[in-house]
């Protein structure tokens, strides 16, 4: 069957002269270009060996090659996998190993580091700096575009992401063609994309919003991106009237908030702000439109899902609010205990079900079978509940997951490292209400009895060990942790006990 993906994604950028990415510094990548570069990579990747089905590991610096490598994973079959530029080569090890990556594609400055990484898992290594060269360039510098796409069915696997539980091994959420077309259509209709719209592109694509929300709703609605290797006020606000819409983390929305050049003014031509990956706080969202004269958009979704829900185009965009279910998405609460709808109104444990919905995570049917019930509902670990309205809230985790800056933190990883530390008796990881990112990561350590802690020493312990993001930007010293009658640690109190660190 044909690769619907890429027949819907990339094939129509074949004929297009018109630009389709824009940099920061003025470059301008075409529609033509950027397909030939597609599939000049897809036929290195098949050079190298790489078979429909194999995976294609990458953690590589966003560029138009990097997001390149993502149309040529789909034009051959290979199943992408893309990682977070700032894990550590121990955090690539385990995903490289665990997904049976063929081939694994670096930057050119952790050379040695991820080149180990790769042959210990009999992997390939090949490099890719923020400019798009390197030994992967060298390699398709001789490749034509004549490249014979590769036939796929629509439950053949497009991705991997990797998420985690607060306990346990990382798990790869496996993503069809049609888990993230079907999503890409949606919100292309839901959100009025078109031809005409300039995306302000700042967001990382490693991750689910970056790549599979915003750079597909682009492609789908042969739209273009000024695409931005990271997030710069700065530059926002420069190159902002080129721009129609934008897509962030509410980091990017606060940060634009405290520039008194983001006004009225500046924002007056944009059609539309969408926010999402972690929780907008209402008072951003009332802040944002008395600053500019536009509602956010806020919407929710996750890795295993893409998008579930979304505040509407036209009409009410409720702050404090995630809005409704996508068309094709159902969505029920239910009693975490029980599996039973609750009445209208009370929180409770969000489920979805749709084409968006992944297939399961790779080589854990138990783990699959615990999320993923037989008719098709997907058991998110989020609590929600559903207003009068029909707006969907969410009101907490059951997990512990924290989102700082809209990329997930899992404490279990976390305190396992504090806990190994001399003179550490146990830790609690836990996330707190931050201005700038949501929730900022906090540890509360217990001492060995008769030993002071020097926390410099747990912070260069831990810094060389897991990516940035992760390190805890707090730490407290206590004598015990709250627990209930069970023994259990009480995160809640903890929580409310640092409330108010950061403001």
């Amino acid at each position: 069957m044909p690769n619907m993906l890429y027949h819907a994604l990339f094939a129509p950028l074949a004929g297009r002269e018109t630009p389709f990415l824009y940099g920061p510094d003025g470059s301008v990548t075409t529609g033509v270009q950027f397909h030939d570069m597609i599939l000049r990579f897809a036929a290195t990747l098949a050079a190298l060996g790489l078979k429909p089905g194999d995976r294609l590991a990458v953690q590589a610096a966003k560029s138009p090659d990097s997001l390149a490598l993502y149309g040529a994973a789909v034009a051959a079959g290979v199943v992408f996998l893309p990682l977070n530029t700032a894990y550590t080569a121990a955090e690539v090890a385990y995903f490289v190993e665990d997904s049976g990556v063929r081939l694994l594609i670096g930057d050119p400055a952790r050379e040695a580091q991820l080149k180990d990484v790769a042959d210990k898992a009999g992997a390939r290594f090949l490099t890719m700096d923020a400019d798009g060269r390197g030994s992967f360039a060298d390699e398709a510098a001789n490749r034509t575009a004549d490249f014979a796409v590769v036939d796929r069915e629509p439950e053949d696997l497009a991705a991997f992401l990797y998420t985690s539980g607060t306990t346990g091994r990382s798990k790869g959420a496996m993503l069809s063609q049609r888990n993230l077309l079907s999503n890409a259509e949606v919100l292309v209709d839901q959100w009025r994309f078109t031809e005409k719209d300039v995306l302000l592109h700042a967001l990382p694509i490693f991750h689910t919003h970056g790549l599979f929300v915003a750079s597909n709703v682009i492609l789908l609605a042969r739209a273009s991106m000024i695409f931005l290797p990271t997030f710069d006020p700065e530059v926002i606000v420069r190159l902002m009237p080129r721009a129609t819409t934008m897509m962030g983390v509410p980091t990017f929305y606060t940060r634009l908030l405290d520039d008194s050049r983001f006004d009225r003014e500046l924002t007056g031509h944009m059609r539309l702000f969408i926010s999402g990956s972690a929780p907008l706080l209402a008072e951003t969202h009332v802040a944002f439109g008395a600053r500019t004269g536009h509602k956010i958009l806020e919407r929710y979704g996750m890795t295993e899902t893409n998008m579930n829900t979304s505040n509407p185009y036209d009409g009410e965009r409720r702050a404090g609010t995630v809005g409704f279910p996508l068309p094709g998405v159902e969505l029920r609460i239910t009693d975490p205990a029980t599996g039973e709808a609750v009445p209208n109104g009370e929180p409770g444990m969000i489920e979805v079900r749709g084409p968006n919905v992944f297939q399961g995570y790779w080589q854990m049917p138990e783990k699959t079978k615990e999320e993923l019930r037989d008719n098709g509902f997907f058991i998110t670990g989020d609590i929600g509940q559903v207003d009068a309205d029909g707006y969907v809230s969410i009101v907490g985790r059951q997990k512990d997951l924290i989102i700082t800056g809209g990329y997930n933190v899992y404490p279990k990883e976390i305190e396992t490292i504090f806990d190994e530390q001399p003179g550490v008796l146990e830790s609690a990881v836990i996330g707190l209400p931050h201005p700038d990112f949501g929730e900022a990561v906090a540890c509360v350590l217990v001492p060995e009895k008769g030993v002071a802690l020097d926390t410099s020493l747990l912070v260069e312990a831990i810094r060389d060990r897991v990516a940035r993001f992760k390190q805890p930007k707090a730490l407290f010293v206590v004598d015990a942790l709250p627990r209930n009658t069970m023994g259990k640690v009480q995160k809640n109190v903890l929580r409310d006990t640092y409330r108010t660190h950061f403001g």
